[in-house]
Formats: C-alpha cells, structure tokens, sequence
C-alpha cells in the first residue's frame, strides 16, 4: 500500500481494485498505518482518500516511511501492482 500511494492519494476502492482485498481488510491496513503515523487521510464527500504522511505526528514516522519507501523498487509484487493502478487510472482518463 506504501509504495502504491508513493506516487498519488487513493481511496480505499482504487486499493481494493489494485490490491484484490476486501474493503475491511484494506480499510484495517490503512488505519494500522495512520495510527503509525505513515499515511494521512482527508474526506471528499463519501470517499476517504489516503496520501503518505507529509508531516511529523512523531519522531518515528518520518525517517521509517523514507526506509521504507526506498525498498522493494525491484519487487514483483510491486511492479505488478503498479501496473494495475496505472491500468485503473488509464481506464478512468486519470493521469499517473
């Protein structure tokens, strides 16, 4: 979910579609890592969207999420989910 919202914000169906999870499962991952201060998220009518912290919620957060952010560039798993949110954007007429 990290490496997938390093390039935009999404909302928990664009992750359920990319991810091929149910709602509840992705909704409990997010809010596992909101707690953790990794993600932030802000409301657009009836859809939550999720972007990768921006700020410091603790001396933690920050320097962990850029770890993080620099492994698994060269994972499959990654790679593959990649390439299905630029197909979901591509059908959707949304840049990547």
């Amino acid at each position: 979910m990290l490496k997938l919202l390093e390039g935009r914000e999404l909302c928990v169906c664009e992750l359920t579609g990319i991810l091929g999870l149910s709602q509840a499962t992705v909704s409990g991952h997010l809010s596992i890592l909101k707690n953790a201060g990794l993600v932030g998220d802000k409301r657009n009518g009836r859809r939550v969207y999720y972007s990768l912290a921006d700020r410091k919620r603790n001396d933690y957060a920050l320097p962990m999420l850029a770890l993080l952010l620099g492994w698994l560039d060269d994972d499959a798993q990654v790679r593959s989910d990649r390439r299905r949110l630029s197909a979901m954007l591509a059908k959707k007429g949304t840049d990547a």
